[in-house]
């Protein structure tokens, strides 16, 4: 199994790599990630010298986008989700950027971090319909407090590869359960099912060997894609989908 994962692992390192292309414009270089937003669009992010270090920025683009798209993130409540979001990602907004500063030794893992951010805030914040009140990991927090599941919310481990890796929950070990790691998921598709088998892959070896891996999945508005059930299970990843939560409720608050 170690053998397998590590060859898992260094395919997609090769992928990443591959697909990743850059372009110089003016004073900053352009990198166009293999990772797409919502419109199915790259993700590109912007690096630009400054003394000995690198600022990376996405250029204001997700935080923009969302409010552009009707998703405005302005309450006290969603602030706070945004500065935790970031937090755990190592990455702060200036204005309306994302970025984060670099050197040459860190520079791989900041940018890393910064495109898991772009991913996560994207994935956290945009809602299918502008008027829709609740926020997908609210309302799996509320679920989590209703049936005083404990947890952990907010927590980053340092996988394999050295890349920091944040998940919205860790539920302890108990004595019938092993530790659980649970990641929410608002629009299922294959980069986001991806980007956690990803993160799972590079931290399991660091965690407890009996560690297990849940990912909710938001089916309120559409139908969960086959192949992210698929992929998530392939790589060790049980996938819940809200509407079934009832049916692992027994296993995660053990």
């Amino acid at each position: 199994m170690s053998s397998e994962i590590r060859e898992l692992m260094d395919k997609y390192l090769t992928w990443l790599k591959d697909k990743t292309a850059i372009r110089q414009m003016g004073e900053y270089v352009e990198i166009t990630t293999p990772y797409l937003d919502r419109h199915n669009d790259y993700l590109q992010i912007y690096a630009r010298k400054e003394d000995d270090s690198f600022l990376l920025t996405d250029d204001g683009y997700i935080l923009n986008d969302l409010e552009m798209s009707g998703c405005r993130i302005d309450t006290p409540k969603r602030q706070q989700l945004l500065k935790l979001t970031l937090n755990g990602f190592g990455v702060q907004n200036k204005g309306r950027e994302i970025q984060v500063l670099a050197n040459s030794d860190n520079f791989a893992l900041k940018k890393h971090n910064l495109v898991q951010a772009m991913l996560a805030i994207n994935d956290m914040f945009y809602l299918a319909e502008p008027l829709v009140l609740s926020i997908f990991y609210e309302d799996v927090v509320m679920w989590l407090d209703i049936n005083e599941i404990r947890y952990t919310p907010r927590v980053k481990f340092t996988g394999r590869t050295g890349y920091d890796h944040s998940f919205d929950f860790v539920i302890p070990k108990s004595r019938n359960r092993p530790e659980r790691i649970v990641e929410t998921i608002n629009r299922p598709n294959k980069d986001s099912a991806m980007s956690m088998a990803f993160a799972w892959l590079d931290t399991r070896e660091v965690r407890p060997p009996e560690s297990k891996a849940l990912a909710f999945l938001n089916d309120k508005e559409q139908a969960i894609p086959l192949e992210v059930m698929e992929a998530l299970r392939n790589y060790e990843i049980t996938p819940v989908a809200w509407s079934q939560r009832e049916n692992i409720r027994a296993e995660i608050a053990a």
